[in-house]
């Protein structure tokens, strides 16, 4: 019996649109140049956000962002400011930026299964005209991100509903995974358990901002 053909690999934008076919003309007329109101709105709302980046290898990062809904600011349509919150100090967006400063946003809004992108480049910023008014808990972010806003679009529902993300039915019950001091400790042996679930506790008591 002969072995089946190899299926030909995809090297250009031809072979991958002759694979995938057209962009609808919603898909394809969707995209804008700003935060137009919708925009705006559902930001609005988000109280979540994953910003990916890379360096200038091209070494690809995703980093959550979360605080209470509306906590990213619109300054003008065509620039946000993300606030820094307190973190683990791997600043690994931040790095990326110094090589390369363009980045990826996705905003999400529980309960609404489509998703907000954003694309455009970035810089960190201290300056405290932009950062006094993302003050949360009584403190001012030492430092925050820029976006300037290059594509602007809504995503549809598609994955969110075949993920079921949103469906409580769907949760996953805490217990049946182990905890992340459980997991640091067996990965890095740089704490016990008890000691490594003391400190991730600590923090996030008392350093979320």
């Amino acid at each position: 019996m002969d072995a089946p053909a190899e299926t030909p690999p995809i090297r250009d934008a031809a072979g991958l649109r002759a694979q995938f076919g057209p962009v609808g003309p919603l898909a394809a007329r969707k995209v804008l140049d700003r935060i137009d109101d919708y925009g705006r709105r559902f930001i609005a709302l988000s109280p979540f956000l994953v910003v990916a980046s890379a360096d200038g290898a091209g070494n690809a990062d995703a980093s959550p962002r979360g605080d209470a809904p509306g906590f990213v600011a619109v300054a003008d349509p065509r620039t946000l400011v993300i606030p820094d919150r307190r973190g683990n100090n791997r600043v690994d967006t931040f790095q990326n930026l110094f090589e390369a400063s363009g980045v990826g946003l996705i905003f999400l809004v529980p309960g609404i299964d489509e998703t907000f992108r954003v694309n455009g480049t970035a810089a960190l910023t201290r300056d405290p005209a932009l950062l006094e008014p993302l003050r949360a808990q009584g403190k001012v972010p030492a430092a925050g991100l820029v976006v300037r806003v290059r594509e602007a679009f809504f995503h549809c529902g598609k994955a969110m509903i075949r993920s079921r993300l949103w469906d409580p039915a769907q949760h996953v019950a805490r217990d049946t995974f182990p905890s992340l001091g459980r997991i640091l400790s067996d990965q890095t042996a740089a704490a016990d358990v008890a000691e490594a679930e003391a400190t991730i506790a600590e923090g996030y008591r008392t350093r979320l901002y």
